[in-house]
């Protein structure tokens, strides 16, 4: 790779920014596509979809073949409420390649035996989330049913642009959080991006039923893919 290319896609990297490398097969020639310049490509939705996928690929072309190389920030998953459904929620995004953080103020929830191998934070998430850094390859879940833990890391999520976030709670609990959020000064358009109640419609009961729920409904986010689910209440 040349070098000033290999600068430009660490440059990248260290932002956790997505971007493409395509090489064409022939001759050689390598280019870097920014996430934020992909709608500038002629074939900019065929791109988005192969960059969202994470996985890189040979493909031809009508000028060849070519060889895109997929270059994606490590996804975070921020869990705030070390609860059950945590307990079942951050091994399984774990094993599904996320870089887990949960984050309780409460330290009779919050301790290492009931998060074994877990990055567990037992603080105030408004405290610790600067340095846990959200982001838009970030997915966060709200967990713990107490406004005053939730609030304020909810709109953190949001003004963070987060790829995901999901609150538990049903739609009469959702309804008063969103009025919360309001006088937090977090508008409808962002309001509108939280899926409460949290996790794809498959019934699910048990604390880890929901935990696989919401994990789905993550990695659809993450891939690209458009939820569709009534909201369960």
């Amino acid at each position: 790779m040349e070098a000033t290319l290999l600068k430009a896609l660490n440059e990248e990297r260290a932002a956790r920014r997505a971007a493409l490398v395509i090489t064409d097969l022939a001759s050689g020639a390598q280019r870097l596509v920014r996430e934020a310049g992909i709608d500038e490509e002629t074939d900019a939705g065929h791109l988005r979809q192969i960059l969202l996928s994470g996985k890189s690929r040979t493909e031809a072309t009508d000028n060849g073949e070519r060889f895109i190389e997929v270059h994606l920030p490590a996804a975070k998953f921020v869990i705030i409420g070390a609860v059950h459904i945590s307990q079942a929620l951050a091994p399984m995004a774990m094993a599904t390649g996320f870089d887990v953080t949960v984050i309780d103020p409460r330290t009779a929830f919050a301790t290492p035996e009931r998060f074994a191998g877990i990055n567990l934070i037992a603080d105030w998430p408004e405290d610790v989330l600067p340095g846990v850094g959200l982001d838009r390859w970030c997915a966060f879940a709200a967990v713990t049913h107490d406004p005053k833990i939730d609030d304020a890391a909810l709109a953190a999520a949001l003004k963070a642009e987060c790829f995901y976030v999901g609150a538990l709670g049903s739609r009469k609990t959702h309804a008063k959080r969103l009025e919360r959020l309001s006088a937090l000064g977090i508008g409808a358009d962002m309001q509108a991006r939280i899926h409460a109640p949290i996790g794809l419609d498959i019934g699910a009961q048990s604390p880890s039923e929901i935990a696989v729920a919401v994990l789905a409904e993550a990695i659809a986010a993450l891939r690209g893919r458009e939820s569709k689910r009534e909201a369960r209440g």
